[in-house]
Order: C-alpha cells, then sequence, then structure tokens
C-alpha cells in the first residue's frame, strides 16, 4: 500500500502525535508498504528527520502563540505536485484542521479513502489561542467532531476516547488501536547507567515523569504532590524528562519546599538515553487529564516501572489499580497522590509484583501488533472502495471524483458553520438556564 499521512506535528518535534505518526510510519515501511509524510517545517535549527528524506516539509510559522508547535502557510500546488509523483492508495489525517483539511482536499479529489486519528482532546489545548476560552472549548470539541463525520473511518487511540467521541456525535465507523510501544527500546533501559549518567545515587528513592511540560498536563499539581513526598523523605527524588514552560513551575514548587536540590530537570531525552531515565526510575508519576492514549505510560510499563496517576480518559485503559500501580481519583488532593507515592514505597512486596505486571501490561501494546491493526483498517477501506468501483463505469467514477471535490470544499466551510452554530446555541441554552 502507498499511504499518505498528514500531520501538523512531525519529528524533531517532541510530543505525542510526533511519535505516534513515526512509529506507525516507520512499522509501516518494515510491513513493505510506502509512506509519505506531509508535515510542517520545525525549527531553524536544522535538526531533522531521521527519515526526512520521504517528509515533505511545508512552510510554516514557527512557535505558534508561544507554543511549541508550526502552524502551515497554504502552498497546495507543492503538496499536489508531490502526491500526484507518489500516487497514494490511502490518505490518513492526523489533525482536523490546517494540514487536517488540505488531507480532505486530497483525498475527495483523487478519489482516496481518508482515515483520521482523533490523537487529542482539542478543547483542553484552546489556551494557546484565546485565555477567554469557554466557548472556544466547545468550538474545538464540536469541529474535531464534524471533522471526524466527513471522513471514512476514525482511528480512537483508546476506548475511552472512542466512546467519547460517540457520545459528542461521530457517527463515522470507529476502531481503537493505540500507538504501539517499542519494547526492544524501553525494555533495555540500563538502570545503574541511567542513575550515573543524571548523578543519582543507587540506593535513592526515584519518582520520574516523562512529558512535555504543559499547562494542559497538569504540571502544577503532580509538582506539589511530589514535593510533598519528596520533602518528608531525605533519599527521595524528583526526576523530570522532557521540558516546556511548566517546567518552570516545577523549579518554583520545589525551591519553596525548599528541596530544589532533590529536582532533577533533564530535559529531552531520546534512544538509549531516554530507556536508561525510564530505568533510573523506582515508580512513574503522571497526573494529566487530557490524554487519549498516555503514551508515556506504556512506555514507563515497558521499562518494568509501575505507575501512579489520576483516572482520566487514556489512562484506565493501561494503569490497573493495585497491579501495575495506582490509579488515583480524578479529584484526589495533592496530599493523597503524596500518600500513594509514599505507601508505594513501604510495600517492597508489592512492588516487585507490580512490576512483572507492568511488563505484561506493555506487551499487549507491542507497536509490531497495533501497526498491523492500523494495516489491516487500510486494507478494508480500500477492498470496500474496490468493490464500490467495480459497480461504476471508469467516466462515472471520474464524475464522482470531481464531486467529491466539491463537496469536500462545501463540506469542510459547512463543518466549521456547524461547528460555530453548534456551540454558540448551546452557549445560549447555557445563558438562559
Amino acid at each position: 500500500m502507498k499511504i499518505c499521512m498528514f500531520t501538523n506535528t512531525y519529528l524533531p518535534h517532541v510530543g505525542g502525535v510526533a511519535n505516534s505518526v513515526s512509529r506507525f510510519t516507520r512499522d509501516l515501511r518494515r510491513m513493505g508498504h510506502h509512506v509519505l509524510v506531509i508535515a510542517p517545517t520545525f525549527s531553524k535549527t536544522g535538526k531533522k528527520a531521521p527519515d526526512e528524506d520521504r517528509v515533505l516539509r511545508v512552510p510554516a510559522i514557527q512557535n505558534f502563540n508561544g507554543s511549541d508547535f508550526s502552524v502551515r502557510i497554504p502552498v497546495p500546488f507543492i503538496i499536489d505536485e508531490t502526491m500526484d509523483d507518489f500516487e497514494p492508495d490511502i490518505i490518513h489525517s492526523h489533525h482536523p484542521y490546517l494540514l487536517g483539511d488540505t488531507a480532505v482536499r486530497a483525498a475527495r479529489r483523487r478519489g482516496l479513502p481518508i482515515v483520521f486519528t482523533h490523537h487529542t482532546r482539542y478543547e483542553e489545548y484552546t489556551h494557546y489561542v484565546t485565555e477567554n476560552n469557554k466557548l472556544m472549548k466547545r468550538f474545538a470539541a464540536n469541529l474535531s467532531t464534524a471533522y471526524a463525520n466527513l471522513c471514512d473511518h476514525v482511528i480512537a487511540p483508546s476506548q475511552s476516547i472512542a466512546e467519547l467521541i460517540s457520545r459528542r456525535g461521530v457517527k463515522t465507523p470507529v476502531t481503537v488501536i493505540p500507538t504501539g510501544v517499542d519494547r526492544d527500546l524501553f525494555g533495555i533501559g540500563r538502570r545503574d547507567e541511567g542513575r550515573h549518567a543524571l548523578e543519582i545515587s543507587r540506593t535513592a528513592e526515584v519518582i520520574g515523569h516523562v512529558g512535555r511540560l504543559a499547562r494542559e498536563k497538569n504540571i502544577p499539581f503532580l509538582a506539589q504532590a511530589v514535593a510533598r513526598h519528596v520533602k518528608d523523605t531525605p533519599d527521595a527524588v524528583f526526576l523530570v524528562v522532557g521540558d516546556g514552560p511548566a517546567r518552570a513551575d516545577i523549579l518554583c514548587i520545589f525551591e519553596d519546599a525548599g528541596v530544589a536540590d532533590r529536582l532533577i530537570l533533564a530535559g529531552k531525552q531520546t534512544g538509549q538515553a531516554l530507556a536508561d531515565a525510564y530505568a533510573a526510575m523506582d515508580v512513574f508519576v503522571f497526573a494529566s487529564k487530557t490524554e487519549t492514549q498516555g503514551m508515556v505510560l506504556t512506555e514507563a510499563m515497558a521499562a518494568g516501572i509501575p505507575v501512579i496517576a489520576v483516572d482520566a480518559p487514556g489512562v484506565r485503559e493501561v494503569v490497573q489499580e493495585h497491579r501495575n500501580g495506582r490509579r488515583l481519583p480524578e479529584d484526589a488532593s495533592a496530599d493523597t497522590f503524596a500518600g500513594a507515592i509514599r505507601d508505594f514505597f513501604r510495600e517492597s512486596d508489592r512492588r516487585k509484583q507490580w512490576k512483572e505486571n507492568a511488563y505484561q501490561t506493555a506487551a499487549q501494546f507491542d507497536r509490531r501488533v497495533c501497526a498491523e491493526h492500523l494495516a489491516a483498517a487500510y486494507r478494508r477501506l480500500l477492498e470496500k472502495k474496490a468493490a464500490s468501483e467495480k459497480s461504476e463505469p471508469e467516466a462515472m467514477t471520474s464524475w464522482n471524483n470531481l464531486l467529491n471535490a466539491i463537496k469536500a470544499e462545501w463540506g469542510l466551510a459547512a463543518e466549521k458553520a456547524k461547528a460555530l452554530s453548534a456551540t454558540v446555541m448551546d452557549n445560549n441554552i447555557q445563558e438562559r438556564d
């Protein structure tokens, strides 16, 4: 198969969607499929993705509104020429806007099936656009729902998200396919080497976190909970891998608690260094409520690291209470979270069992299995398309492609109008209530 991926974020950007697209792309290629990635330029540093020769970069505005995301500048002729040469069989969109719009146009103009992965709870990211975001949150949710209904198939990274988008009105068929974890990498992390590289004592209690340090990840709450445990435990340290605007919040909280000397801000790590950082941890902590899957959770478990997290979509499919970690109530206090960390270190026998169970959980999310599921979803769509084309003369198929291109333009405009209308209507009802 020839698959064309449209994504608003890709390597070397470090984040959930970029990593997901990259992993599926590499695994599909290993299976013998051809994959073209269309993504914005990311930075002026000269860094490139490992597969840059098979990535079409389109011009983009960098660091949109203070974020580390890019916003592409429309250049359809560049994309059309590349796609004409590539001749894809199927289009896969990873966002409902910007290059997501381009993906719909490209699919309909060529009469190709289009798949959309609902990676994100988009309403939780509207603060990058406006601080007065109550209406914007509803608009973002409505927009992603309308976009999903323009596509031929939707991939949900977890059952929780599949159920959520169904309640919101997604009528397009949905398949649950999580992003797979690289057990070959994270299963060979070196604990002693990781601690040595990060200047952590071999006997320290290491509470760890990996991820983008951003406002929507509930980072201040997590830092407060861990700081309370660290303050009461002389041998405990907090290892944070990643970077972002909330880094300053973590440092400030630990300084206020008087334990800044036991905070290790390791920055972004990749490859063996990242695997070693996971292995250096005793427990992984996570407080985000905005995830659709939480890929770092399966990475931690592939390293045999139990997880303590706040219950939320994407978390409950991975973290099993008192089996491979703890799943605390969504409204748990920082003291409750700190208590769960304290209890974890007090029960050595349970820790050993949780570690074994974590390995077993990660096996269910093996990246090769997930890629096979995605390829199977593609094949089903292509078989359906082939059956439909058999019943249509070639001239009629060409005419339908033209009509579909027109419908795509109308659908994209109608999608935004419908989302806006639903948002205004919801707001009016709430104001009357």
